[in-house]
């Protein structure tokens, strides 16, 4: 009887310690003075605060934050062109975007990446775009876990998923219970479809608009390819300049990441008992993108509203004396965006204001 190797069950060793090497340089990219070396560790040591003046937080009472999120289906237009160096930014995205709605300060991405097959080549672009994403929002990749399962993945499949771990103290938590009628609603423009909806998307796209990955779309001066990798943005550099700003105030009420249910469903989220949400259809400009996907599927409006975000990433609610402020220090750092609504006493939760 022949002698069965891990090799011959889909996992060659040897190849696994080539992807493994070269991660280090990338990982070193993310590194902070607050994290502690651990050669050979099975885990990652943060040091939350110092006594060295030169990176000393005070913390009082400080509170984590943990997020963990995926790229859902995005993955299969990567894996379609064999493009694998933005999903990565996607993946730290969506778990740090959704950090800053407490208002925290992102401190470490830790990364789980599930493969068919051992290739080097490609968990490298992975994880170059998970780095990238890492320092865009300044925290450190401190550590992951590259699975190879060639029995639970087709050949060429692969999964993300990421986890973050932010920083607030207790008393700048921001979790929308300070919302209140007048408060005024900015949104700040998304970079495209993000990574939600993409089943949908897919579909209209390739199933009914009968595209392929390189055609060129006149309406959004890209080619399909582009338009679906666009990565998502990373909010952590406006939102800290706006809180840092504002740092002995509580200007900013509440902060919602618009993803999978759009505008409505993310901000209802956070709208307290008494309050509502009037939102002004038309009060800003979406990307063409989604007029173009909507054309392709024939898609009702309603259902754009529900899928996708829209056109807004991040929507923040805010006191109103310090509302135009927040917008001027938003055009100021380059980021577009809208006022897009208020807040008026009634039944909690979103409505259009037509």
């Amino acid at each position: 009887m022949a002698k069965v190797t891990y090799k011959d069950a889909g996992v060659d060793l040897d190849i696994y310690e080539e992807s493994m090497s070269r991660l280090p340089r990338l990982l070193a990219r993310t590194r902070t003075p607050r994290v502690m070396p651990l050669d050979g560790g099975f885990a990652g040591l943060f040091q939350l605060d110092f006594a060295s003046p030169l990176f000393a937080r005070h913390y009082q009472e400080p509170l984590l934050v943990s997020c963990t999120d995926g790229v859902g289906t995005k993955l299969k237009v990567a894996q379609m062109v064999d493009r694998h160096d933005t999903v990565g930014i996607d993946l730290v995205a969506m778990s740090v975007n959704d950090a800053l709605c407490c208002g925290a300060e992102p401190l470490f991405f830790l990364d789980y990446v599930a493969m068919s097959h051992d290739d080097p080549a490609r968990l490298e672009q992975i994880v170059e775009g998970i780095t990238a994403g890492c320092v865009e929002c300044g925290c450190a990749l401190l550590g992951g876990e590259t699975a190879i399962m060639p029995d639970l993945y087709a050949r060429g499949d692969y999964d993300l998923a990421g986890f973050c771990v932010g920083v607030v103290e207790k008393k700048r938590v921001i979790d929308g219970k300070a919302i209140q009628p007048g408060d005024q609603i900015i949104g700040i423009a998304s970079s495209g479809l993000h990574s939600n909806g993409y089943s949908l998307a897919r579909k209209a796209v390739f199933d009914v608009g009968g595209h392929k990955p390189s055609d060129f779309i006149e309406s959004c001066g890209q080619t399909v390819t582009d338009l679906l990798l666009e990565p998502t943005r990373i909010y952590a550099k406006p939102v800290r300049a706006i809180l840092h700003h504002y740092r002995k105030k509580h200007v900013v009420h509440g902060i919602a990441h618009i993803t999978g249910g759009g505008l409505h469903e993310n901000l209802e989220r956070i709208i307290p008992p008494g309050s509502r949400a009037m939102i002004q259809r038309g009060s800003w400009t979406p990307a063409p993108v989604f007029a173009w996907i909507q054309q392709l599927g024939e898609i009702e409006q309603a259902e754009m509203d529900r899928v996708f975000n829209m056109g807004l990433g991040l929507v923040l609610v805010v006191a109103p004396y310090y509302a135009q402020s927040i917008r001027q220090q938003l055009d100021d750092l380059g980021w577009k965006n809208w006022h897009i609504g208020e807040i008026v006493a009634g039944e909690s939760g979103v409505a259009w204001d037509k």
